[in-house]
């Protein structure tokens, strides 16, 4: 069975860190593109950041650039997303998904252009 399960949410303080987890079973993270997306409640998805299946492409929202680190371990076939000096604003569920129809070098910037999706993990940054 595709599953892809985050992990790391947790509340935190602006200005701290986390470190999110997206660890796939059923298939090997190392044929994917990699993306990490955010939502709040009645609003779309946006994305924040990407890898590509070869790891040589990465791509982050304006909002997050320099603060956020997207990175694979394909030991562990996770894909981690290292968020530090968090802001107020990056409370959201953060999901991560995948996409195996782009060639290596690709980063979907797009939700509807990943197949598969995890469920999701909170993140909540108090001021």
């Amino acid at each position: 069975q595709v599953q892809l399960v985050e992990s790391g949410g947790g509340s935190v303080q602006a200005g701290g860190s986390l470190r999110l987890s997206c660890a796939a079973s059923g298939f090997t993270l190392d044929y994917y593109a990699i993306g990490w997306f955010r939502q709040t409640p009645g609003k779309e998805r946006e994305g924040v950041s990407c890898i590509s299946s070869s790891g040589g492409t990465t791509n982050y929202a304006d909002s997050v650039k320099g603060r956020f680190t997207i990175s694979r371990d394909s030991a562990k076939n996770t894909v981690y997303l290292q968020m530090n000096s968090l802001k107020p604003g990056g409370t959201a569920v953060y999901y991560c998904a995948a996409d195996d129809l782009v060639a290596n070098y690709v980063c979907p910037s797009k939700a509807g252009e990943y197949t598969y999706w995890g469920q999701g993990t909170q993140v909540t940054v108090s001021s």
